[in-house]
Formats: structure tokens, sequence, C-alpha cells
């Protein structure tokens, strides 16, 4: 017998509007019973978040310490950082968290980071990509890469690899360990574009850039799963839907005006991202793409999809590209 359940959430993910805004985990917390987030713990388990300032990633951090866990969080302006140590601490007292100074855009900056964390930290449970870049103009970072490229792909592509050696002792050790990239539903308008993947060659508009990135992380998320597959490393990727955030506001005024009463909180946002980070359920799994709690498909338009042939290539280009960026 077919499930009533999935049949009506297929359908409002098909009508697209609807199952991005608030209404969305709204009907399928019903439709599912979802299990409370507070009722998984996560005491003993060190999670480390980039971005997690503000917005989406600030809100998964307060949730998971409410939950037990250890935090290690990525920021790039230190007075947002004690900004957001300060308020996990008022809602957590005495939560277990740490800073780490890092701009996902500079690969030298990343490659600081990942040398501290790894002879700083003894395990590394769950990694979470979220930072994220939306610009109206182009911008170039300090290696010479178009901005949103630089902070979406390139950087978390040198973090993700070099903190495989924590991720996989941590594995080893207790059976698992978790990687999550925060994508976007606007992925969906764009395909890979790999002969001109920092939009050197069009005009640059910043939407489109943000959602060829996020295209670009679904790629290697499904392309380190299986490179890991046998290591206990499930890596996964998310989109939170439309969430109200500061990142939303400041960089879609009018889509923020237009949508902000049917706009998700950044708790209802971030709950999938502190779901795949707890939950048995999304450890017997790897390379899938979330909303709400469930896979969807990563395809829904033609000349979007991706072949394993262009796959590989961007995968190859993300290591030539930052071989030898940043090293002295």
């Amino acid at each position: 017998m077919p499930d009533i359940r999935v049949i009506a959430d297929d359908l409002l993910d098909l009508a697209i509007v609807p199952s991005f805004t608030d209404l969305g985990p709204r009907i399928r917390r019903r439709l599912f019973g979802w299990e409370d987030l507070d009722r998984l713990r996560m005491e003993g388990r060190v999670v480390l978040i980039t971005g997690a300032s503000s917005g989406l990633g600030l809100a998964a951090a307060i949730q998971l310490a409410r939950m037990g866990a250890e935090l290690r969080l990525v920021v790039r302006d230190p007075v947002k950082g004690e900004g957001a140590l300060t308020q996990i601490h008022e809602a957590v007292p005495g939560s277990d968290v740490r800073v780490y100074l890092a701009d996902l855009s500079d690969l030298g900056s990343v490659r600081g980071v990942v040398d501290r964390i790894l002879s700083e930290e003894e395990r590394l449970d769950v990694l979470v990509n979220n930072a994220g870049a939306l610009l109206p103009q182009r911008q170039t970072s300090v290696d010479g890469f178009e901005m949103t490229f630089a902070t979406m792909v390139l950087g978390p592509f040198v973090l993700t690899n070099g903190l495989e050696p924590l991720l996989e002792r941590t594995a080893a050790n207790t059976g698992r360990a978790r990687v999550i990239f925060v994508s976007s539903g606007g992925m969906y308008l764009q395909g890979l574009h790999l002969d001109d993947l920092q939009m050197e060659r069009e005009p640059y508009r910043g939407s489109v850039a943000y959602a060829r990135a996020k295209r670009a992380q679904i790629v290697l998320t499904e392309l380190w799963a299986r490179r890991w597959r046998d290591r206990g490393i499930a890596v996964h990727a998310m989109h939170p839907g439309w969430a109200d955030t500061p990142g939303v506001e400041a960089s879609l005024p009018g889509f923020n005006k237009i949508m902000g009463p049917r706009l998700r909180t950044a708790d209802e946002g971030a709950d999938t991202i502190v779901w795949l980070a707890a939950s048995d359920e999304a450890a017997r799994w790897t390379g899938r793409f979330w909303l709400d709690r469930r896979p969807r498909p990563t395809e829904r338009f033609p000349g979007t999809g991706v072949s394993p042939d262009e796959a590989r290539r961007l995968w190859e280009e993300c290591e030539r590209l930052t071989e030898g960026a940043s090293r002295s």
C-alpha cells in the first residue's frame, strides 16, 4: 500500500513555494510525527560549524548545545565570534564552546585553522559546512578567486579534506562521523558550468554565482560519500528552505520583504542540520540531499544534471586550484 503521508509530502515538495516556506516543516512535523530534537543526545560528541556567528549556523549551534554537544565554531569576525559565544552560553550555561578564527575564502587561513584543529582536538564527530556568501557585485579573494566560489567551494574543499584524518579517527573509535553541507534550493536552477566556474565569461550575477556554488557543493558531497563510504564517515547535503536570517535580509532585501511573513525561523531552517548531526537514521545513509528530514532529488530541470565525468572534472579542478594557493 502506498504511504499517503509520503505522497502528500512529495506533492508538497513539487509545489516548491509552500514546501520552502514555514508551511513545509509545520505540515511535515504533523505528517511524520517528528521526534523532538531535545530527545536526541549529543554528550561527548564534538561538532564543528563554519559560519556560526549568526543565522542558521548559530541556531544549529544553540540547539546542539542544548543536546549536550561540544561546539567548535569557525568564524571570520572575532567580535561576532565572541557575540555568538555569549549567546550560546546565555542559552545553555556551562556549554563547552570554542571559537576558531578563519576566513573560508582565504585558503591560507583555512589551512591554518585545519592545522590548529588537528593539533588541539582529539575527535570530530560532525563537520557542518555552513559558511556562505551571496554578493551583489563580483569580489575577488586574496588568492584571486571569485569570492562566492572561494567561500563555498574551494574553502570547504580544503577544510573537509584537511580534517579527514580527525573524522576518520573518530569514526574508527566510535563507529561514525558525519559531514553536512548546508546547500540551497536555488541550486535546482543551475548546473555546473565547468567551462566558467567563476563566472568570468558572462555578466556577473550574485544569485547565479551562489546557486552554481551550491550545485558544486551537492556534487562534491556525492563524491566524498563514495570515497568515504567504507570509512564510517557519512556525508550529506541539505537545504533549509527559505529562512529569515541576517544573510537573506542583507543579500536579498526584495525577496525578504515579499516573503517575510512566510519565511521560516532560523530554528526551523536549522532543524534538518541538527537532525542529520544527531539522529541514528541519518547515520545509516550517505550522499543524500535532504529537506525537512527527508531525502530529495537533486535535479528538477533539464540541463542541470551532472554526469560522472563532469563530477570527476569538478573534483580535479578543485584540486588544481587549491594545490598552490596561499602556500609559502
